[in-house]
């Protein structure tokens, strides 16, 4: 993946972002980070990163909210918590993560056809339909709403194996009171807001 670096205007940060992050996340202290890179000395996964945690904290600091919000390195995070250990700072850096994540799905700013948010978001919609996971239906939206038909067809015989060992069903599954579901997913959703 290439990085294409762009200069941004003071004019077009956005100062109440690192506000919003702090908020949503419950971590105050990101503002008192030292940038030491420790974050991403640790991290596993910031050699995939186009970010690395480290400067993800540094533009929140700095209000790069749209470059924020459309990165990959919130989606990639592995929630190890090994960064937010070895902090010296003591800052939630994982916490960070899913507040960005919760902020990019609001404002739908998620990179465009990426596996992990449209997986977050299919998986949501078919648990509040139906109660319970169906691994073949998650899998067929997953495919056709990233345009990854390839992959799908890749991915064909390890589902076929999965079927012959009974480990996924093509029966969508459901719970009998899903009205209770809906329900209690509507009081959760009045609780946090």
């Amino acid at each position: 993946m290439k990085i294409q670096e762009k200069v941004i205007n003071e004019e077009d940060m956005d100062r109440t972002f690192l506000n919003d992050i702090k908020e949503a996340s419950g971590s105050t202290e990101i503002d008192i980070c030292i940038q030491c890179g420790t974050c991403s000395s640790s991290c596993p996964m910031a050699v995939y990163m186009d970010y690395t945690p480290r400067q993800i904290i540094s533009m929140v600091k700095n209000g790069m909210r749209e470059n924020v919000l459309k990165s990959f390195t919130p989606w990639l995070c592995a929630s190890c918590y090994s960064c937010q250990v070895r902090c010296p700072m003591d800052i939630n850096i994982t916490d960070v993560m899913y507040a960005i994540k919760r902020k990019a799905v609001e404002k739908k700013t998620y990179p465009s056809r990426f596996a992990i948010p449209v997986m977050d978001k299919e998986m949501h919609k078919i648990l509040t339909h139906n109660g319970r996971s169906s691994e073949v239906l998650l899998m067929l939206k997953l495919f056709l709403k990233t345009r990854n038909l390839i992959g799908l067809i890749k991915m064909a015989p390890l589902g076929l194996n999965l079927f012959k060992t009974g480990r996924i069903g093509l029966k969508k599954e459901s719970i009998k009171n899903k009205k209770q579901l809906r329900q209690i997913l509507k009081a959760v959703k009045e609780e946090s807001q």
